[in-house]
């Protein structure tokens, strides 16, 4: 064979074909004419970039790998994936950063929750499950709002606070807030809880609220309750509560090892009597099962949850459990979208971004689920169906996409172009 020698060509190839399928999908979700009818910042002068451009394009630095603001360029010059979406020109690293730092506490307000609701009406299923959750991203600089606090990885060092509603049927984001590092859970639970349900999820029909420990206060409850709402919320264990758990004597096997007792129970700061479910696992048989350690003799580990659901223990405690896919989204949030790492010196500007950020999660979200029914993760999808190289030709004055794709594989990527075309608004869910 020889030494492989080297050539070289001015043909203009992408390796992003596969986004055509993501093209096609974004004009049949209609989301980019949406936009227009909300208070996005416009240009202030006519060389100005139009604001859906700068969005979608980026969604498309996501889609395509980015993680942090200076990724943004790597699909700058990549011509062909601009031709494939329709886009003249794509924005440089400075005009994103000028866009969010044109958002506000006001504009945030008008703007998000709309999108929010948009969203959530694109779907059609029964009864949801809404799991409230937050997370900690560490911050290596001074940006607005980064503070210390509770931050169990990075003690020491200053963090946001975002706090997040997820979607169980779904796998989306309902609504999403940025808050300081030094913010506990509760706080400003009002503000947020009203926003989430009295307009992103007007138009739902909640069937249940789960939230963990952090979440444990009687101001959370009792909003739950004032609203009629279903929940199950993770407990603290306080001393009084403990010493009520050291006097349980019925429980009930569930299987080896794991056993439930439920008690009602009266907390000090709280003027409501509520219905407790107890877990206890065998330190024996669940030997990295998580839970607390509430006495002397390391026998058992101790889980308690708080509900108002008149249900068995056991299925209590199997509703909560399947909770932990939450905890899959905010990975997936910061390890394929890049949620730790978009981040601007205001505060409020980095919370329009990750905001965004939480819109591309949904539109990679329906798209999973309407088009590929898959669940995998934006990582693996970029190796599986949008990394496909592909060029432009003219034939008899019409564009082509050229996908680079064997054989065996073109009729599947067939199907899914058809499967956009005949699929329905509002998307169903079981």
């Amino acid at each position: 064979m020889g030494e492989l020698q080297i050539a070289y060509s001015d043909k203009k190839i992408t390796p992003w074909g596969g986004m055509k399928l993501l093209k096609d999908f974004i004009d049949h979700l209609q989301i980019l004419p949406y936009l227009d009818e909300l208070n996005i910042p416009q240009p202030q002068s006519n060389r100005g970039y139009n604001p859906n451009v700068i969005i979608l394009g980026f969604w498309l630095s996501i889609f395509t790998g980015a993680n942090r603001f200076s990724h943004t360029d790597w699909i700058r010059y990549d011509t062909t994936l601009q031709l494939i979406f329709e886009i003249d020109r794509l924005p440089s690293n400075s005009t994103y950063n000028r866009f969010f730092y044109k958002f506000d506490i006001e504009r945030n307000t008008k703007v998000f929750p709309l999108l929010q609701q948009w969203f959530m009406n694109q779907f059609n299923t029964g009864s949801i499950t809404v799991d409230l959750d937050s997370t900690v991203i560490t911050r290596y600089g001074d940006q607005e709002g980064s503070a210390v606090g509770y931050n169990p990885k990075k003690r020491g060092r200053k963090s946001h606070h975002p706090l997040m509603a997820f979607i169980d049927q779904t796998k989306m984001v309902a609504n999403a807030w940025l808050r300081a590092g030094n913010t506990a859970d509760t706080n400003n639970y009002a503000a947020f809880l009203d926003e989430t349900f009295d307009i992103v999820l007007k138009d739902k029909d909640i069937g249940l609220v789960r939230a963990d420990s952090g979440f444990y206060s009687d101001a959370f409850l009792s909003w739950f309750e004032a609203r009629a709402l279903n929940y199950i919320i993770a407990v603290k264990f306080y001393e009084n509560f403990k010493y009520e758990i050291g006097g349980i004597t019925q429980w009930s096997k569930i299987t080896k090892g794991l056993d439930v007792a439920e008690l009602y129970f009266k907390p000090h700061s709280s003027q409501n009597r509520r219905r407790y479910i107890i877990v206890r696992k065998r330190v024996d048989n669940y030997p990295k099962s998580g839970g607390k350690l509430l006495f002397d003799e390391p026998t058992y580990r101790y889980n308690a949850y708080v509900t108002n659901l008149d249900l068995p223990l056991d299925q209590v405690y199997n509703i909560y459990n399947t909770r932990a896919d939450c905890e899959n989204r905010i990975k997936e949030l910061k390890y394929d979208f890049g949620l730790e790492n978009f981040a601007l010196n205001k505060f409020y500007a980095t919370e329009a971004a990750h905001r965004f950020m939480m819109a591309a999660y949904n539109i990679m979200a329906l798209f999973k689920h309407q088009i590929l029914q898959t669940n995998m993760q934006l990582s693996t999808l970029r190796a599986y169906c949008f990394a496909l190289a592909s060029w432009i030709t003219n034939h008899a004055k019409t564009q082509i996409l050229n996908i680079s794709l064997p054989l065996k594989r073109r009729a599947w990527m067939d199907s899914l172009f058809q499967t956009i075309r005949q699929s329905q608004k509002p998307y169903k869910y079981p």
